[in-house]
């Protein structure tokens, strides 16, 4: 028995480069593929990442991240299960402009949202409401796998949603949100539960933005 037994890790890994990321062009749910360097980059991030065996991988199921988790299953026994709970935030009127069109027509609003977690893009959802969409998926996890003491769970996903979920399984208040910056492609984030059961899980944030610079394209 070693220290880290009863630790429970969890990876959540951005997925690969699209071409509207390269564009800054506002994804959100909007279904955009891997470029040619998003395909290698997953590829890359699966030789760095599978040396910690994961018991599970889990992906948003849109394709930009599917395929950056499947590029993981190419080289483990797992199957990528996908969750439409860990898909980006919803950028409502936001999705498929660039980040210059977005503020000529929206002036100041991009800035209020990365200082303000409730801030709402129209006919979007806040930084707020992403983190309790995807937090019950950590939560139903550390119900379920009774193997994970000791272990990884690798979840792949996108930058927003990444730091929504983040800021919500350390309980960070609200004004506190705008502390995790954004994540390059294909880089990510570790956390390890510490506690002793579910409804006092201990978590701690080991990495941010592992093996990457800070991207232009994320907010």
């Amino acid at each position: 028995m070693t220290k880290h037994d009863g630790v429970r890790r969890l990876i959540l890994l951005r997925h690969g480069q699209t071409e509207w990321n390269a564009a800054d062009r506002m994804q959100g749910q909007y279904d955009t593929d891997l470029s040619e360097l998003g395909r290698r980059q997953a590829k890359d991030a699966a030789r760095d990442l599978l040396g910690v065996e994961p018991i599970a991988l889990i992906s948003s199921d849109l394709r930009r991240a599917f395929d950056t988790a499947s590029a993981l299953a190419d080289h483990s026994d797992l199957d990528v299960v996908p969750d439409r709970r860990l898909r980006e935030t919803q950028l409502g009127d936001w999705e498929g402009l660039t980040h210059l069109e977005v503020d000529a027509r929206y002036p100041g609003a991009r800035q209020q949202w990365r200082l303000d977690a409730s801030f709402t893009p129209p006919g979007g959802e806040s930084k707020l409401e992403v983190g309790a969409r995807a937090l019950p998926v950590v939560r139903e996890l550390f119900d379920a796998r009774a193997d994970w003491p000791g272990r990884t769970i690798i979840l792949v996903a996108h930058g927003g949603l990444i730091a929504a979920l983040t800021a919500a399984l350390l309980e960070l208040p609200a004004a506190n949100w705008p502390v995790l910056g954004g994540l390059a492609n294909t880089s990510w984030v570790q956390l390890s539960s510490h506690g002793p059961s579910i409804e006092r899980p201990g978590w701690r944030l080991d990495v941010w933005n592992a093996a990457a610079k800070v991207a232009p394209d994320v907010l």
